[in-house]
């Protein structure tokens, strides 16, 4: 059998579009670069050559596996974040562009402060965020909390990949649980915790529901357990003005907003992501603070039509 690099990219590519998967083109490459063993760079380079027929066949293979419904990231094993690479796994939330929003808020947020600043990732899964912080920003350390194996295991590995030994570290934590002082404070508090509500699950996305990790998506009854418990009990890890971000979903940007409202947070912002969704919320911590109950809030309470914060 004689067939090109290109061949293999064609084929693939048109046995993704025809199956309706957006972004075909780009999910053909990284399915035939894995498969070939090259970057996207040689793959262009070496398109007109011919392939061996035990790449034809892992093509072959990994394309299966996409046509099935598994994501192509947990396929080739990596994905791309605001530009640099991650290893990714079934045990973490593959990194979305729609996050890119919150890293580039949570660098912007850091550059306020001169010297070095320190970044807490909560319910990091593959630490994407806290590490692009850390890799673009020479003067930060990361700190990466989660509470599964499998996650911590994504973030000692990116660690590495970033060459960020020394200044990122990952450590077991549940952000439903008051954090141990040995944490210290931090600069920048960072979240994007579970928040799909838990009766919404019917109606995802098979390649969200059948392969990303439940306990990185369940948000409880409303999406909005993790909000109240790190709102209230997460806040002694933030320095006095220090500045916590939240990525939320679709329709809670408001109900988080009022959160932070009630537990006395400063400066409150909602800011939309590139398909202009209210994508993250945010506020700083007053230099004087004393916590409210709020994991005594009521579920689904809205907040008076009167008070809610408007975006800025």
């Amino acid at each position: 059998m004689t067939i090109t690099y290109q061949d293999l990219y064609l084929k693939a590519r048109n046995a993704l579009s025809g199956a309706g998967i957006e972004g075909a083109q780009l999910e053909a490459r990284e399915i035939l670069c894995a498969a070939a063993g090259k970057s996207p760079e040689q793959l262009y380079r070496d398109l007109s050559l011919y392939t061996t027929e035990a790449i034809a066949e892992k093509t072959e293979a990994l394309l299966a596996r996409r046509l099935a419904g598994e994501p192509v990231a947990y396929i080739v094993g990596e994905w791309s974040f605001c530009g640099l690479p991650f290893y990714v796994s079934p045990a973490a939330l593959i990194p979305r562009i729609d996050t890119e929003m919150l890293a580039q808020l949570v660098m912007n947020r850091l550059k306020e402060y001169e010297g070095h600043t320190r970044v807490l990732d909560l319910c990091a899964g593959s630490g994407c965020i806290g590490l692009t912080a850390a890799a673009y920003l020479k003067n930060t350390r990361a700190v990466l909390v989660d509470l599964s194996d499998g996650a911590l295991d994504l973030c000692k590995r990116n660690i590495r990949r970033h060459k960020l030994t020394g200044r990122a570290v990952y450590l077991k934590g549940d952000a439903l649980q008051a954090p141990s002082h040995a944490l210290g404070q931090f600069d920048v508090l960072v979240s994007n915790p579970p928040y799909i509500p838990s009766g919404d699950f019917p109606s995802l996305d098979a390649s969200v529901k059948d392969f990303e990790p439940l306990m990185a998506l369940d948000g409880g009854e409303d999406g909005l357990d993790f909000y109240r418990a790190i709102t209230k009990l997460w806040m002694p890890a933030l320095k006095p003005g220090g500045h916590l971000l939240y990525e939320v979903g679709i329709g809670q940007a408001e109900k988080v907003a009022w959160l932070l409202v009630k537990a006395g947070y400063e400066n409150i912002r909602i800011t939309r992501d590139t398909g202009g969704i209210d994508r993250v919320v945010e506020g700083q911590r007053p230099k004087e603070w004393e916590a409210p109950d709020l994991l005594h809030t009521v579920p689904g309470e809205e907040p008076p039509a009167e008070e809610t914060p408007e975006p800025q």
